[in-house]
């Protein structure tokens, strides 16, 4: 969020915590030398034309939250205070990040469960991105040591990058200004069977209750146009191709698409094929050591099964199994 506020022409960081509805729309103050109202605009209005990054999105009050509805929606804010009446333009996207329910995101569950928001501000969001903090070695390893760099050499991040900060701010400013592509009639076609196609799917995984998809709408389609204008854009393209709507369709899918069908229910458990053949060990771990008309406590049995086998994420992917085991052991 730090990068794409310096990368962008237009740009205004705010916390979800410290800001409110008035900071992020815009209030009306009353001077205190001539006693009139004034309008002065909120984080959304100054940032008219750029982006607006909302970090902890998910410690904002509900009331809050609710203010920036007509922002996203109709690009506009309307004010009725102190008897002003007007409509502002607030023209900018919205890049926000937030925490899971329990500050820690789990596999097991829906996304659903474990994002505190209502589909109304989820639905206007074009792109919706989980990111996950996977423990493996290589990636771990990467990361401490670019970390570890940084502080060994004083180098900055954008030392070794092909493009410099200000090259990419001047190559973003010049296409948000010269070029404004249409949607071509093989785009527009393409976007339609696009938008039956996801209807269908969402429908056939509604009727089927193989996941709590996301309904699509006319947002999900208004979204993949916006997408698409912004890719063709960025290639300098006046006008909209098959090519740009497939890969903005691709974005979407495994962004927006693939958070709402995240997780797993009771119904469908289904483990990550790495993780099988450790599954099957700790499986026969758990067999072992409760025997037939024994007992033991859950938090126990993990504690033992963490010891012997150092892999969190297996155990979670095998604690269903674990207590049907010990369900069946127990009852017998």
């Amino acid at each position: 969020m730090k990068f794409v506020e310096r990368v962008a022409p237009i740009s205004v960081y705010t916390s979800g915590k410290g800001s409110s509805a008035a900071g992020l729309t815009a209030s009306v103050l009353r001077d205190p030398t001539t006693g009139e109202f004034q309008l002065e605009g909120g984080a959304m209005v100054l940032a008219d034309g750029g982006v607006v990054c909302i970090d902890e999105f998910d410690k904002m009050r509900a009331q809050d939250r609710v203010a920036i509805h007509e922002a996203m929606e109709q690009q506009t804010i309307s004010i009725a205070k102190a008897g002003i009446t007007t409509i502002l333009n607030s023209r900018t996207s919205v890049l926000a990040a937030a925490n899971p329910v329990f500050g820690r995101y789990d596999d097991l569950k829906h996304a659903a469960e474990q994002i505190d928001f209502q589909s109304t501000i989820l639905s206007r969001f074009d792109c919706i991105f989980i990111v996950r903090d996977v423990r493996e070695d290589a990636v771990d390893k990467a990361i401490a040591s670019h970390v570890v760099n940084l502080h060994m050499y004083a180098k900055k991040e954008d030392e070794n990058s092909d493009y410099s900060v200000d090259e990419l701010r001047k190559y973003i400013t010049y296409a948000k200004m010269k070029y404004f592509p249409r949607l071509s009639e093989e785009a527009g076609h393409m976007l339609q069977d696009l938008y039956v196609s996801d209807r269908m799917a969402s429908k056939e995984q509604k009727i089927a209750k193989r996941s709590t998809g996301i309904p699509v709408t006319v947002r999900q389609l208004e979204a993949i146009i916006r997408l698409s204008e912004a890719i063709a854009r960025l290639h300098l393209a006046t006008v909209v191709m098959p090519a740009h709507v497939e890969e903005a369709h691709r974005i979407f899918r495994i962004s927006t698409l693939h958070a709402a069908q995240s997780g797993m229910s009771a119904k469908t458990i289904e483990s990550p094929i790495e993780l099988m053949p450790m599954i099957r060990k700790i499986e026969e771990g758990i067999k072992r050591r409760v025997a037939i008309g024994t007992k033991i406590s859950y938090p126990k049995l993990q504690q033992e099964m963490m010891q012997r086998f150092e892999n969190q994420r297996a155990i979670d992917f095998v604690s269903p199994f674990s207590k049907l085991i010990l369900y069946r052991r127990s009852s017998t």
